[in-house]
């Protein structure tokens, strides 16, 4: 299973610069969070500002630029998911309530 790299975000709030670690998702998450939002593959590479072929890609375990899946990821919350990090039951995905 591939998780990708760790995205590191720089944000400059009212207190000065800020950094936020946004962790990667895999393949298995994204699937898993297309299906709790009804989502296919071509409304979410839609959402992402991505092609469907490149969310395929994804989703079949292929490595892509962190941009990229931060895109795809992004979309995904933005449709009410919330991923889960790995807490030793393996990482995981669940809708907002």
């Amino acid at each position: 299973m591939m998780f990708g790299n760790t995205v590191t975000i720089d944000e400059t709030g009212t207190s000065g610069k800020e950094k936020v670690t946004v962790l990667p998702i895999n393949a298995t998450q994204s699937r898993m969070a297309r299906a709790a939002t009804g989502l296919g593959v071509r409304e979410l590479a839609e959402a992402a500002g991505v092609s469907p072929n490149t969310v395929a890609r994804f989703e079949r375990g292929e490595e892509l630029k962190a941009s990229t899946v931060e895109a795809i990821r992004a979309a995904l919350e933005e449709a009410g998911v919330e991923f889960i990090p790995e807490n030793g039951g393996g990482p995981g995905v669940r809708l907002r309530k």
